[in-house]
Formats: C-alpha cells, sequence, structure tokens
C-alpha cells in the first residue's frame, strides 16, 4: 500500500503514479498522518515529513522547495501549529517564528489572500542560502522495485492536462494560473545542496530537542 496526499506539490508525482502504476493501492490522508501509518508500517512507502525521515531508509527524491513554497506560511495570530504537519511545525521553532503554522493548499490559498504571512521556505534561505526539503520519499519494503519508479519519475517532465488543472482550481478555489506558478517552485530531485540542508535541519532539530 502507498501513502498518498492529496496536496497540490505532489500533483506531478499523482499523475505519473496513475499513468505508469495505475494498480497501486492508497492509503489518501495528510503529511503527520501519513507518518504515522509509515511508521508502524501500514504503508509500503510515501513522501514523510523530513523531521521524522532519519535513520529511515529513503530514496533521492523529496519536496523541495527553492528560495520560497507558499504554501508553508507563518501567519499573524496565536501560536498554534498545524495538527498536519511535523517539519513545519519545527522549521518554525528553529526560525524563532510565532505565530499559527499553516501549510499545503490552504496555505497557497491563504498566501494569495494575506499576503502579511511569512513563507518559512524564504526564511531558511536568508539565514542558510540552501533550499529546504519538506519531505522525503521512504520505503519499508522493496526498495528496489521503488528506486525503479522514483528513477523513472524523476526521469520525465510531467505534463498536467487542463482538465485536472480545472478540477484542483475548483476544489482549492486557486486560479489554474497560480497553481502552474506554485508547480514551478517545487522540486523533487535530491543533490547535493539538498542533502546538505536536510542534515543540517535534522542535526539542528536534534540539537534542540525536537528529535
Amino acid at each position: 500500500m502507498f501513502g498518498h496526499i492529496d496536496y497540490l506539490n505532489l500533483l506531478p508525482f499523482h499523475i505519473f503514479m496513475k499513468k505508469h502504476y495505475y494498480n497501486y493501492t492508497t492509503k489518501k490522508s495528510y503529511p503527520s498522518k501519513i507518518n504515522r501509518l509509515f511508521e508502524k508500517k501500514i504503508v509500503d512507502a510515501a513522501f514523510i515529513s523530513s523531521i521524522k525521515s532519519k535513520n529511515k531508509i529513503c530514496l533521492d527524491a523529496g519536496i523541495i522547495a527553492h528560495k520560497k513554497v507558499l504554501s508553508v506560511l507563518v501567519c499573524d495570530g496565536e501560536n498554534k501549529d498545524d495538527i498536519e504537519s511535523n517539519t513545519s511545525n519545527v522549521l518554525a521553532k528553529i526560525l524563532h517564528q510565532n505565530g499559527e503554522i499553516i501549510i499545503g493548499d490552504k496555505a497557497l490559498k491563504r498566501y494569495y489572500e494575506d499576503n502579511s504571512c511569512k513563507d518559512l521556505a524564504t526564511l531558511w534561505y536568508e539565514k542558510y542560502e540552501l533550499p529546504f526539503v519538506f519531505a522525503r520519499f521512504c520505503i519499508n519494503k522493496d526498495k528496489k522495485k521503488y528506486k525503479k519508479m522514483i528513477n523513472q519519475f524523476l526521469s520525465q517532465k510531467i505534463y498536467i492536462p487542463n482538465y485536472i488543472l480545472n478540477k484542483y482550481s475548483k476544489k482549492t478555489e486557486i486560479p489554474k494560473k497560480e497553481i502552474k506558478k506554485y508547480l514551478k517552485l517545487i522540486s523533487y530531485k535530491m543533490g547535493y545542496k539538498e542533502k546538505k540542508s536536510l542534515k543540517k535541519f535534522i542535526n539542528i532539530s536534534k540539537k534542540l530537542g525536537y528529535i
């Protein structure tokens, strides 16, 4: 079974899966719930939160933002973690940001409605000049099979049909053109800088007692 997070940042991957691996059984939920399902080995593979990826078997793929992400925000208001997230809540604490943490499509919608919110990927880049890795593709078994899948995904340019963009635009209440712009901010291949950034995030988190 495969863990499925139905956020826009993974839309290209879901389209890829439907085209090439449509017979896979999936379990759909939000990131922190998928983390728990992965820990219990209810799902065989998933994009799990970076903060939960230490000592896991992970491949060279993740959900990565360079300089900005728009969908992981800290906004004015009462200090409040996002129950759907693990990594973003810790990232906000590391960056000494107080307020309401919002992630995913609801954060992206909020970004276009309220430009007073701060982008956590931007704050990380300003501090360390590194991209930020929000999640990693990790596996519980069948490494060879999933490695082939991920390499195939990373080697392709995924075309998103208009009818799917229209569907997600209606669902999220985010204009289609903004969804297209947003997806250009997201990358998936873990290279040198991405691994360096993840290591830094994990080490700081461990030092501060979040791991």
